[in-house]
């Protein structure tokens, strides 16, 4: 059976031609990028990417949503656009389809997808366990946050909005950064270091505890900077945002349980090798009591380019199996 499936985060909605089979994910197609800002809506979009596939599209539909999945309104966390989701056969022409929250989507994706689309960051270096829970975390623009269950060959996803735990910062400079963003906010969580634009607060407050008067630069820019080296500021923030992704994984390890975490998005791939060489483990066994026991996970990275339309592609599989 082919679908469209549809991945949309705060930035850009993807789209791909997909083929499920008795639950499972058997192909997917080139995708599509958008930018969110460039559409009015979800309907728009779609059209967009129907005339740019040349052909009818599937009458079916796979949507993984940047946002909590609850009643008949969606508003996005990090989009201004919002998805009705009993509209959704008069506005897309899908006759079955499924929505799912997109760390949900990437769940479904880990359970899914083969042991060579994982990379080995930390931990024993050990396949991903076939009974209990795996954490699913992903800087992007905002922090994703999920859990896979497996149990008796079958497995289960649980969205969560994890990522707006609070924050808890470990030695001074990050008892700054936490400072410096309640000028901003009362309430700092973990997204709001833990993700792309985070890196700005981290940035800022680094340059202001060395008494340099920096010019303002966005996140993106700072990304690059750090990743190319030119700015030894961009770098430390970045150093620093691999050991406060470290230790935020591994608080969310602890509270699930798990016995295995995967670190998902793109930005999680961007910086794959900054993260194997940053002291990223470190923080992540550094749980006092529990260090010997969160030694023993193995930590993961998705290296698969899509995993939101292929995880969307997969809970719709699972779910109209």
């Amino acid at each position: 059976m082919q679908l469209v499936s549809v991945d949309i985060g705060g930035t850009h909605a993807r789209f791909a031609i997909a083929e499920v089979e008795d639950g499972h994910v058997v192909a997917l197609g080139e995708p599509v990028t958008l930018k969110t800002a460039e559409h009015a809506s979800l309907q728009t979009a779609w059209q967009a990417f129907a005339a740019r596939h040349g052909a009818p599209l599937p009458k079916a539909a796979a949507i993984s949503v940047a946002s909590p999945i609850t009643g008949d309104i969606i508003r996005l966390t990090n989009n201004p656009w919002v998805i009705r989701p009993s509209l959704i056969p008069e506005r897309l022409g899908a006759d079955i389809y499924t929505v799912i929250n997109d760390f949900g989507a990437v769940g479904h994706a880990v359970a899914q997808l083969p042991h060579d689309d994982f990379e080995h960051l930390c931990g024993p270096d050990i396949a991903l366990p076939t009974e209990g829970v795996t954490t699913v975390c992903g800087p992007g623009t905002g922090l994703g946050v999920a859990q896979v269950f497996k149990t008796k060959g079958r497995y289960h996803v649980l969205p969560t909005e994890g990522g707006h735990v609070d924050y808890a910062p470990l030695d001074g400079i990050e008892d700054a950064f936490v400072k410096r963003l309640r000028r901003t906010y009362t309430r700092v969580s973990a997204e709001r270091i833990c993700s792309g634009p985070g890196i700005v607060a981290l940035y800022e407050t680094l340059a202001e505890l060395e008494g340099r008067a920096v010019p303002s630069r966005d996140d993106k820019t700072i990304w690059t900077e750090a990743l190319d080296g030119t700015d030894s500021i961009a770098l430390a923030a970045l150093d620093r945002f691999c050991l406060a992704l470290g230790a935020v994984a591994g608080d969310l390890a602890l509270a699930h349980g798990a016995k295995a975490v995967v670190i998902a998005g793109g930005l999680g791939l961007r910086i794959k090798d900054k993260l194997i060489r940053s002291g990223f483990d470190q923080r992540f066994v550094a749980k006092g009591r529990f260090q010997n026991m969160m030694a023993g996970i193995p930590v993961k990275l998705i290296t698969h380019p899509q995993p939101g339309l292929f995880g969307a592609a997969a809970a719709f599989a699972q779910e109209h199996a």
